[in-house]
């Protein structure tokens, strides 16, 4: 039997399973952008509690986890199901040029938003220039 291979169908199905469709989703679909001196990123985590998320900073990894359960119950006759269930877990890696140190996060309306400042080496400053008049002096 002879099996033919679409490589492209195999990368929309990678493509599904990562990013989603507009049917279903990713579990932990984020926005990023630079605002001034800080870099933010906001995750959207809808139906999921505060205390299910664990937010944790390893080297230059930062690692978002979350936990939406099933619908609690004995006697529930789940009718439609579209939302992702169960942990979800997220990575950045954070370049040299932000302070993983000093990130702040906003838990806030289902949206988890993260402000992760510019090191100060990575900001723009002014570099002084000198002149050498003073050697070029020719003494007479």
């Amino acid at each position: 039997m002879l099996m033919r291979t679409d490589p492209f169908r195999e990368l929309d199905r990678l493509a599904q399973q990562v990013l989603g469709t507009t049917a279903h989703p990713a579990a932990m679909p984020m926005d990023a952008w630079r605002e001034d001196q800080e870099f933010v990123v906001a995750f959207d985590l809808p139906g999921v509690s505060l205390d299910s998320v664990d937010l944790d900073v390893e080297r230059n990894v930062l690692t978002v986890k979350a936990q939406r359960p099933e619908p609690a119950g004995k006697d529930i006759e789940l009718i439609a199901s579209e939302r992702p269930r169960g942990t979800f877990s997220r990575q950045l890696i954070l370049g040299d040029t932000l302070d993983a140190d000093n990130v702040q996060a906003v838990y806030d309306g289902g949206v988890l938003t993260l402000r992760i400042p510019v090191a100060e080496k990575a900001k723009p400053r002014k570099i002084e220039i000198e002149t050498r008049e003073a050697q070029h002096r020719i003494s007479a």
